[in-house]
């Protein structure tokens, strides 16, 4: 693919300039590029649903959600996985992140990583990825050796497929079984796809981990009730979601979560049924995790 013809590689004229500005005119400048992404991202909200859609078919039956990717994009996948242990109480096996040079690439540049082919075949052979997986290859330009030989790899060995990039009509898009092209158009600085790109890639996996979770039954309308309340300030949001849904008093909330080992979940069926921890653990497992089935509630 030729670089000199990606959208995300072309220079606007409109940025032509952006030595010479102030400070705060450059930052209005930027802020208005900005604001184009959200509507990049809802032009392509029906790709983005259908791939979330089967994604979250494939998980209900007990697969993972994989990122891939280099550089910037390899980060943000690592960001998102990373987020969903604390947020949806989902084990670190279940959604995670392989980015092209490994654990170190994360935190120090290894921009070389992302020309090797080899790797990117050899790191989803390596999660023993199969039918019940989903990868999602997230690369700006679309045509990132590395991502794109992971997202074929991974549709040899059964896994559903998803392309994620910035540009029109790419090998990344060719090769996944869901393609999703954001066309955010030229960087404020040229080629700087940490920019708009980066933004808006964020914006989509936002919504693959969310609704994914959501369609799982990890939320209650939209409280965190699988929260994994590791520290004081997510304790206190544990302890304001059982008073939410349960109507009781503070101490009688910290008390339920107490003794059921600060599962949200746990505690709110507990404190409506007046269950010992093992009984609400076991209503809430034959309701397969779902808070409003074990209540009893209308979905």
């Amino acid at each position: 693919m030729n670089l000199s013809e990606l959208t995300t590689e072309s220079a606007d004229p409109r940025f032509a300039g952006i030595d010479t500005m102030s400070v705060a005119d450059l930052a209005a400048t930027m802020n208005a590029a900005d604001a184009s992404v959200p509507g990049a991202v809802a032009r392509a909200l029906p790709w983005i649903t259908a791939a979330i859609e089967a994604t979250a078919e494939r998980m209900e039956a007990g697969g993972r959600l994989v990122y891939v990717g280099a550089g910037t994009p390899g980060r943000l996948g690592v960001l998102d996985a990373s987020e969903c242990p604390p947020t949806f109480s989902t084990p670190p096996e279940q959604v995670f992140a392989i980015i092209a040079g490994g654990e170190s690439a994360i935190v120090s540049p290894c921009e070389g990583a992302e020309d090797d082919e080899a790797a990117g075949v050899a790191a989803i052979e390596a999660a023993g990825i199969g039918p019940l997986d989903t990868v999602v290859g997230v690369a700006s330009s679309g045509r990132t050796p590395y991502v794109v030989a992971a997202v074929r790899r991974a549709g040899e060995l059964g896994a559903l497929t998803v392309g994620l990039a910035c540009n029109a009509g790419t090998p990344l898009g060719g090769v996944a079984e869901h393609a999703i092209e954001v066309l955010v158009g030229p960087e404020v600085v040229s080629g700087s796809t940490r920019l708009k790109a980066g933004t808006a890639q964020k914006l989509v996996l936002n919504m693959f981990s969310t609704i994914v979770m959501v369609r799982l039954g990890k939320t209650y309308g939209n409280l965190m009730v699988d929260v994994k309340a590791t520290n004081g300030k997510l304790r206190e949001r544990a302890v304001r979601i059982v008073r939410t849904i349960t109507g009781t008093g503070r101490d009688e909330a910290l008390a339920v979560l107490d003794r059921n080992g600060f599962n949200v979940k746990q505690a709110v069926v507990a404190s409506r049924f007046d269950l010992s921890p093992q009984d609400a653990a076991a209503r809430l497992a034959r309701s397969g995790g779902r808070l409003r089935a074990a209540l009893g509630e209308q979905v």
